[in-house]
């Protein structure tokens, strides 16, 4: 602009025409944040909490900042109506579909404003209400057990699985009443529950080869439900050894993505007994469903391997029960625990909150071009994410809030130098080896008036005979502007100045156009 400033007083025959251009700076802030709490199965359209209100906005800043929700893998179940500041249900919310075993139930989205820029995360949480009854796998359980089974032998049941949590979850097992068994109920480190018939009164084959008995599950919701499998004991001859096994626990730990057959651990169990009665047989107990299913165990030697890919995102520890059998049906049980390694098998992904393009060719160091979040799925060191740009360009990632990263000019911009950029920011990971994403901006510049017009000479001459006609062209002039569109366009015009007392516009004119 000085440059123009002082184009105005050198002699030339040329006008320059200046517009300016006011630029809105894009600017974030992230200071509201607020949680709600809902049961789950609530109908399409019920509100959840009064946006506007929670977040102390009034009903023209939502609209006029077109605020809307932008990010979150759950976000599909809310709706914000901007017209009167409520969030609402939009789909059906299903707790057990959501989250599984894991309390408490939440999920996470923003909402964004513009003009200023604003990020509120919303959490939202889902309580459990009791809309699963307790289900075993199996209609029924059967045992074949000696006669001559000691006092005290224990028989681990399958367990039964109820989707709700809390005090909507299994409770209590009920084993229907007779003479030879009690139950005994027990908690496993995870919160499940599993039971154990614990004989109390011997056998008597000759008496009773059979009996029929049931197992009921209940959960503690209101009013309760329950669900109930049959048992079936067969009573054989005495087998008076059980099988014993050398440890109460074993652990473990295999890398995730583990290939199918991968050995994880052994598991072994000793019988007193001779001959066929000696023999033992391993199985995984019906404690939990789809734990197994990750593994398989040989049944002769107690190796348990892997059978299907396990993903440390999904399960860090496994925990199941295994037992082992010997020929006359007695059992004995240990647990399995199986710790889970992560490895780096999860890049980085980096997702577009916002992206402002054309920008000014004047803005200020530091104006906000973009808003991106980066997440991995690993941990530790796996998850840890760092972002930078490729190449030289003017322009740096900024790190925000938690996960979010703004994109600014670092450097003066110019137009008439360098138009657009292609703008590559690179998310790495820590792991090892690191994995890497890249995302590509394409950023146009606007123009601005910042270039006054040129001629290409200091002066120009033409003689002309003294009875010339009027009309006729005297001299050919053009001046040229790097500035684009209306910026560039030039006019002429004469400047003042006289000959011998008379303005010089007496004698020549200038086509204002050409």
């Amino acid at each position: 602009r000085n440059r123009m400033e002082t184009n105005k007083h050198l002699r030339g025959k040329w006008l320059l025409l200046w517009m300016p251009l006011i630029l809105s700076q894009l600017t974030s802030t992230s200071n509201g944040q607020i949680r709600y709490s809902i049961p789950e199965e609530m109908k399409k359209g019920s509100l959840i909490g009064n946006v506007a209100q929670d977040l102390g906005l009034d009903l023209r800043r939502l609209r006029s900042g077109r605020a809307r929700i932008v990010s979150g893998e759950s976000s599909q179940y809310t709706e914000l109506k901007a017209d009167k500041g409520t969030l609402v249900v939009n789909e059906r919310i299903d707790r057990e579909q959501l989250c599984g075993d894991v309390t408490p139930c939440s999920f996470t989205f923003e909402i964004l404003l513009e003009n200023p820029m604003e990020l509120h995360p919303v959490t939202i949480e889902v309580l459990d209400v009791n809309d699963n009854a307790p289900m075993f796998q199996n209609n029924h359980l059967e045992f074949e057990i000696s006669e001559s089974a000691a006092l005290g032998s224990r028989f681990v049941l399958e367990s039964a699985d109820d989707a709700d949590v809390g005090q909507n979850d299994l409770q209590t097992y009920i084993l229907t009443s007779n003479e030879n068994f009690v139950l005994k109920q027990h908690v496993n480190p995870d919160g499940s529950k599993y039971a154990e018939m614990v004989l109390q009164k011997a056998l008597d084959r000759e008496e009773q080869p059979r009996l029929s008995l049931k197992l009921l599950a209940v959960d503690g919701g209101n009013p309760q439900k329950s669900g109930t499998v049959n048992i079936v004991i067969i009573i054989l001859d005495a087998n008076d050894n059980a099988p014993v096994f050398n440890q109460s626990v074993y652990k473990a730990a295999v890398i995730e993505n583990a290939p199918k057959g991968t050995q994880v651990v052994t598991v072994n169990a000793s019988d007193s007994d001779s001959g066929s009665n000696g023999l033992v047989t391993y199985y995984f107990s019906k404690s939990k469903a789809g734990i197994a299913g990750l593994f398989e165990i040989d049944e002769a030697t107690g190796r348990i391997f892997v059978a299907k890919e396990i993903d440390f995102e999904k399960d860090r520890k496994i925990e199941f029960r295994v037992e082992a059998k010997d020929q006359g049906g007695l059992t004995d049980s240990s647990k399995v625990e199986i710790e889970v390694i992560d490895v780096n098998d999860n890049a980085p992904v980096i997702n577009v909150m916002s992206f402002t393009s054309p920008v000014s060719e004047d803005s200020p160091l530091g104006t906000t071009v973009g808003i991106i979040n980066v997440k991995d799925l690993d941990s530790g060191d796996n998850g840890q994410v760092r972002c930078r740009i490729e190449g030289n360009v003017p322009f740096k990632i900024k790190s925000n809030v938690r996960n979010y990263y703004a994109l600014i000019t670092d450097a003066e911009l110019d137009r008439e130098v360098i138009p657009e950029y292609n703008i590559t920011i690179i998310a790495t990971d820590t792991g090892s080896p690191p994995l890497f994403t890249k995302k590509t901006f394409h950023l146009k510049l606007s123009d601005v008036n910042d270039n006054a017009p040129v001629f290409p000479r200091n002066m120009y001459s033409a003689t002309v005979a003294e009875n010339i006609s009027p009309g006729f062209s005297v001299v050919s002039l053009k001046a040229k502007d790097p500035d684009e569109n209306q910026n560039a366009r030039v006019s002429y015009m004469l400047e003042e100045s006289q000959i011998g007392g008379t303005p010089i516009s007496a004698y020549v004119s200038v086509n204002v156009e050409t």
